[in-house]
């Protein structure tokens, strides 16, 4: 082998290693886990820390993330879907929360319609423009979704958003089992949502982590737990991120202190 031939395979290795490094998938195996609230304001708050953050709205049947903020304008992720634009020619910059979103159109099937192929270099279309930011945060589709199984591929990292209920708590098992038998390289993380207290979200989390230690042999580590908070929905009715509208509330802190641990995560490795 030639030394050029070499360079190329070191390359390539290291390429290969960075993959979606900087690329976060926000996954649920069950709807109204609070999965997009969570994207859009872990977002926000990784822009306190002097991120460059964007959006991927991967969840574009209900695109939530829309509705949640208000937003407006022609160019959404459609348009990439069907050939008609670029990515980075759909981006909207939300100035509220100093960070950018790509998404898609309410009422889409776009992403759940596409073949896993076109899903495949939609992710590789998507590790290069990540490449462009401190984070890319990935919305995906609830449960075991093509699109959300492809996108999660794609991310060296990915959040699971589970909440205390038992059903939540058995559904997020089964989506750690998937992707730990597919993406055996993706760093998983769990967020519980939506709890009474701190003790009651560490009771939810201590049952998940037991279930995956019994019979995954993993244990993936708690990122962190945000309390019910009734000036969510207020938040949300007045279209605006908790972090923006009610910056010291505990949902806020909650989730500020998250995206702290991410970073701080990330200076340890």
């Amino acid at each position: 082998m030639t030394n050029s031939e070499i360079n190329s395979a070191i390359l390539a290795e290291e390429a290969s290693a960075n993959k979606g490094k900087n690329m976060i998938a926000v996954v649920s195996g069950r709807r109204g886990s609070g999965k997009t609230w969570f994207s859009i304001n872990l977002a926000h708050a990784l822009s306190l820390f002097k991120q460059k953050v964007i959006l991927f709205d991967g969840d574009c049947g209900l695109n939530n993330t829309k509705i949640q903020l208000g937003l407006d304008f022609a160019n959404d992720l459609d348009a990439v879907i069907y050939g008609n634009k670029s990515l980075n020619q759909v981006v909207f910059n939300y100035d509220k929360g100093h960070f950018d979103i790509a998404i898609g159109n309410p009422g889409s099937s776009g992403l759940s319609t596409m073949s896993i192929g076109r899903l495949q270099i939609l992710g590789d279309d998507l590790n290069i423009w990540a490449q462009n930011y401190d984070k890319m945060i990935l919305d995906t589709s609830s449960g075991p979704a093509n699109s959300a199984k492809v996108l999660v591929s794609m991310c060296q990292s990915a959040i699971i958003i589970c909440t205390d209920e038992p059903q939540s708590i058995t559904d997020n098992y089964a989506l750690i089992k998937l992707i730990t038998t597919r993406n055996p390289r993706t760093s998983i993380n769990v967020v519980i949502n939506q709890v009474n207290s701190i003790e009651e979200g560490m009771r939810a989390y201590q049952i998940l982590d037991k279930a995956c230690r019994e019979f995954l042999k993993i244990s993936p580590p708690l990122l962190g737990i945000i309390r019910q908070d009734t000036r969510v929905r207020d938040s949300i009715r007045n279209q605006s991120t908790i972090i923006s509208r009610y910056p010291q509330s505990e949902a806020a802190l909650d989730i500020i202190s998250v995206a702290q641990r991410i970073l701080k995560n990330e200076q340890s490795n």
